[in-house]
Formats: structure tokens, C-alpha cells, sequence
């Protein structure tokens, strides 16, 4: 059962997290602060008391954009303990993705918090402090070896982030929290590309890694992706409508709507006709 510390400077937001976090039969309590500085007390109140203690603290669901010290202020404060709570960030902006994971945060959930959402984040905090608690030696294939090793050689300092994994073509290792897991290409709907990174887009949630979208797109064009947008590239077969308005297209994914530019949509649309006549 977790012990939860949530962050957020706006009183509505904060209650409505607490709300969907106490909810969850994985959480033993939820407390909140309204600022980092009220945060910092009280992780450092738990962090006296020890992991074992009531009052203590396995995870902080922290928002980014506060008044004074930001979130990221706080997570970087707390890299310099020796054994601090768990980091998910719960915030409005996607831009700070790759600062967040650069962090080591488990997750990163994005307003408006939706409730599956919010489960998943703490399934992947559940995990983690259960294996913490009942350590156990993980039996490494030759394979996942390699891929561990290229994650670490690609991912800039003090990131982990990994690369494609070359031993298991069906999957791409993703990293939560030093934990690393194995997505399938199948369960991927669309990526999104952060610069230097790519998000792997699932019906369960968001993944980041360390690769280029051009180079996922040379790797999966036999898998079915196509290039749609210089900023996304989306699986064919989960695309479940092609919208054309006053002259703009758009596919939409799920719940995703995502834009098509001029020079691909032409080759979207022929694409579809013939995965429809299969």
C-alpha cells in the first residue's frame, strides 16, 4: 500500500487528486501541500522518521508550474538524498517530458488528470516500491544486456532513457524509475517527436526514449507507420478516422486528433484505401 504526498499550488487541482488517488485500493493514505516549500517539510519530516514509519512517503505527485521553487526545483532537491520518495509529475505542459525523465521521474501525467490514466502511474509506482521492499536478482538474457548497455551509451548525463532494443525487434525497452519494461510495437499507436526523443503513444498510457522519430520511421515502415506530420508518425492500422476540413486533415487515434500536412496526406489517404481493400 502507497504513502502518497500530492503537490499542486491550485486547491481544485490538488482536491481532485487527492480525490482520484485516495480512491485507489492501491493507496494506503494521500496527503497534500500547497507548495513546494510545505512539500520539502514534510518529505524531510519522512525521510527523518525512516521508510518504515507511518508518516513516511513512497511517492510525490508533484505538479511543475508553482509559485517560488518549481517542481522540477523540488525533484532535483530531492536527487541529493540518499533514499528519496518516487517522482511522478502531474502537470498542463508537455514540454518539460524530457526534463522530467532526465530526473529519473516514474511517470509524467497530464492535465486534465483522466482517472484510467492516473491508475496506470500508480501501478507503475506500485511495482516499483513492492520490488524495493522484496528485492529480488532479475535473470538477464544476452539480449537485454546488449540493450541495457546501448541505452546507457546513448542517453545524455545522468539520463536513462534507452534506445532501441536490437535483440527483441518486437519490442523497444522503456525505462520507469531504473525499472526498465518491454513495449510491444504492436501496442504503439502513433509517436511523437520531442526533439531528440520520441513518445511511444499506447492505450494504457506514454513512453520516451532516446531515438530519433526519422529513425523509427525508417525501422517501422515495414510494420505499418507511416510519416504523417515532420512531428508524428502513426500506425495504419490504428487509424480510426481520416477527417478533411475546409482544406486541413486530420486522423484521429483513439481519443488523439492529430494533424496530417499537405505534402503526406495525398499518400495517407491512398495508404488507407488500400489497407481498407485488404
Amino acid at each position: 500500500m502507497l504513502r502518497v504526498l500530492a503537490v499542486d499550488d491550485e486547491k481544485p487541482a490538488l482536491g481532485e487528486l487527492l480525490y482520484l488517488l485516495r480512491s485507489d485500493p492501491r493507496v494506503h493514505s494521500a496527503d497534500g501541500a500547497t507548495d513546494a516549500t510545505e512539500a520539502l517539510r514534510r518529505i524531510g519530516r519522512a525521510l527523518d522518521a525512516g521508510p518504515d514509519d507511518a508518516d513516511g512517503i513512497d511517492v510525490v505527485f508533484l505538479d511543475i508550474h508553482m509559485a517560488g521553487l518549481t517542481g522540477l526545483d523540488v525533484a532535483r532537491l530531492l536527487a541529493g538524498f540518499a533514499s528519496p520518495p518516487l517522482i511522478v509529475f502531474v502537470t498542463a505542459h508537455e514540454g518539460f517530458a524530457v526534463q522530467a525523465f532526465d530526473l529519473k521521474a516514474v511517470d509524467y501525467v497530464l492535465k486534465p488528470v483522466r482517472r484510467e490514466r492516473l491508475a496506470e502511474a500508480v501501478r507503475r509506482v506500485s511495482e516499483l516500491v513492492e520490488s524495493a521492499r522484496e528485492p529480488r536478482q532479475p535473470v538477464s538474457s544476452p539480449a537485454t544486456t546488449t540493450a541495457t548497455a546501448a541505452a546507457s551509451a546513448q542517453a545524455p548525463h545522468g539520463a536513462t532513457v534507452p534506445a532501441v532494443h536490437r535483440g527483441a525487434p518486437d519490442q523497444i525497452p522503456v525505462e520507469l524509475g531504473g525499472v526498465t519494461r518491454f513495449v510491444a510495437i504492436d501496442d504503439i499507436t502513433y509517436v511523437e517527436a520531442q526533439g531528440d526523443y520520441a513518445r511511444l503513444h499506447t492505450a494504457d498510457g506514454s513512453h520516451l526514449v532516446r531515438i530519433p522519430l526519422s529513425t523509427l520511421e525508417e525501422r517501422w515502415a515495414s510494420r505499418g507507420f507511416v510519416r504523417i506530420h515532420r512531428s508524428h508518425l502513426v500506425a495504419l492500422g490504428r487509424i480510426d478516422e481520416l477527417r478533411l476540413d475546409a482544406g486541413a486533415t486530420t486522423v484521429r487515434i483513439g481519443t488523439a486528433e492529430l494533424a496530417v500536412s499537405r505534402r503526406h496526406a495525398r499518400e495517407l489517404r491512398d495508404l488507407l484505401m488500400r489497407h481498407a481493400r485488404r
